[in-house]
């Protein structure tokens, strides 16, 4: 099928790759010259054949509503709009409302994978509609990784793909992936510190890549962190700063408004406020490993810091 595509950044970009391997055409628009198709999202309208399809794929908040509010003036109803974004689930419903007051449809797409998704497939949870759901699933088909088979070799559902509600719920169940995935880095972050902490463990690295096979540990994010550690077994070249981009505080928010105790998830996203204060082991993995699964930026030592005696 086509599909419109707006933001070619490091995830848009490579879903863009993606999609266009399954063999489906991508008209994308990005505000750098360099990556676009059309020089204008009016432009990317008429370049794409009714009943279109809209992916949007820029940073939650102003950009996403802007976006969105543009092509509500620029689509026909039938026209299906997609947000990829980790924008909040109440902006989706604002969103459904409006566009679906013109006949546009609105599915709102959580999407996680990371810079690794291009390789890997992405895991996909949306909202909205059967109808504007069914619209878009040959992309999601493409974008999702391949469905693991059981002993016979027959597919099995589910994997990579929810359908979770209707608009809003989507990108609610990757507000609370993220929530545990704090969780998760704050977990590794401290156990690197306390081998760290100590004289009698030798090999730290060693120890974490053990703990990649047979474990009941084991997962990706411990994959990446030992590939932190791999290119940097002491983390000694960041600083422990680690932001937090929204989606750890809409889900403490969340759990504060239905009465549902989050204290793992809570703690890890005070840590990264801690973590703005003042320099720790436990930070560092966890930035590290925001970089090398999302590919977000970490703050480099200083000079002075890196000349510091240890």
């Amino acid at each position: 099928m086509q599909l419109g595509l707006i933001g070619l950044g490091k995830m848009g970009g490579n879903m863009a790759e993606r999609i266009r391997r399954a063999g489906h055409e991508v008209v994308g628009f990005d505000r750098a010259p360099g990556k676009r198709d059309v020089d204008s999202i009016d432009g990317l309208v008429r370049a794409l054949q009714a009943p279109r399809v809209v992916w949007v794929m820029v940073p939650a908040g102003e950009p996403t509503r802007s976006t969105v509010r543009e092509l509500g003036e620029l689509l026909s109803p039938g026209d299906v709009v997609v947000d990829g974004g980790n924008s909040k689930y109440t902006d989706d419903q604002v969103h459904a409302r409006e566009l679906g007051e013109k006949g546009i449809g609105y599915v709102d797409a959580g999407v996680s994978g990371g810079v690794w998704g291009l390789q890997n497939g992405y895991a996909l949870m949306v909202g909205g509609s059967k109808e504007d759901v069914a619209k878009v699933q040959p992309i999601f088909d493409a974008l999702k990784p391949p469905s693991p088979k059981d002993g016979s070799g027959q597919e099995l559902p589910g994997a990579g793909f929810v359908h979770a509600g209707p608009a809003g719920a989507g990108h609610f169940a990757k507000m609370v992936h993220n929530g545990i995935e704090y969780a998760m880095m704050q977990a590794y972050g401290e156990g690197y510190e306390l081998l760290d902490a100590v004289d009698l463990v030798e090999d730290v690295p060693g120890v974490i890549a053990s703990w990649t096979q047979g474990t009941v540990i084991r997962s990706w994010l411990l994959d990446l962190l030992v590939r932190a550690l791999q290119e940097d077994p002491e983390l000694a070249e960041i600083t422990g700063y680690a932001e937090d981009s929204g989606e750890g505080r809409w889900t403490v928010e969340a759990a504060i408004d239905h009465a549902v105790p989050m204290p793992a998830i809570a703690a890890s996203l005070f840590a990264r406020f801690v973590s703005r204060q003042e320099d720790s082991p436990t930070m560092k993995a966890v930035a590290a490993l925001r970089n090398q699964f999302g590919g977000h930026a970490v703050h480099a030592v200083q000079a002075k810091e890196a000349e510091r005696p240890a």
